[in-house]
């Protein structure tokens, strides 16, 4: 299988989809990470959120979250033939998921110049987790998932101790 080329106006509507999740998260009070995996057919095969608070599991990135989803519905172990699109940039542990189960194509919105596993940290993807060559695209609805970032972080953090919150 070979992951499906969508054109630029098509990789926006999936991105749209990928917002909407990084939305959700914002509301559940996650880091704004949303993300939706699309078949060759150019349906929505899973979708998933940041659930790192809700669950108190670190692990539990947009990513983890769909691709979870999508092997519950019992697909088989690959995702050879589906384009992620994600808000922002997998970061390394996400990264290294995705390309142990074999995926071809990513595109995200933002980069991630702190975690980034595609290439803005390091590129765990091609080379050090030695998959075939990952086409990614980056920079799809960039300033809708920058603006999402943005809001997240002008909030207060509750979970934060009292010496390290915001003075409002």
């Amino acid at each position: 299988f070979t992951a499906p080329r969508m054109s630029k106006s098509e990789d926006g509507t999936f991105m749209a989809s990928a917002i909407e999740e990084a939305e959700l998260a914002l509301q559940e009070g996650e880091v704004p990470v949303g993300c939706v995996f699309v078949d060759q057919k150019g349906s929505i095969a899973a979708r998933g959120h940041n659930a790192t608070n809700k669950t108190r599991n670190a692990t539990q990135h947009a990513e983890i979250v769909a691709m979870n989803e999508y092997f519950s519905t019992g697909h088989h172990s690959d995702l050879s033939g589906l384009t992620l699109y994600v808000t922002c940039e997998p970061c390394v542990m996400c990264a290294a998921a995705l390309a142990k189960v074999k995926i071809q194509r990513i595109v995200y919105g933002c980069g991630n110049d702190r975690f980034g596993g595609c290439g803005s940290v390091l590129d765990t993807l091609n080379e050090h987790c030695q998959s075939e060559d990952v086409e990614t695209a980056t920079g799809c609805r960039e300033d809708e998932a920058v603006k999402l970032f943005k809001k997240f972080y002008a909030r207060e953090n509750e979970r934060a101790p009292e010496t390290k919150r915001k003075k409002k």
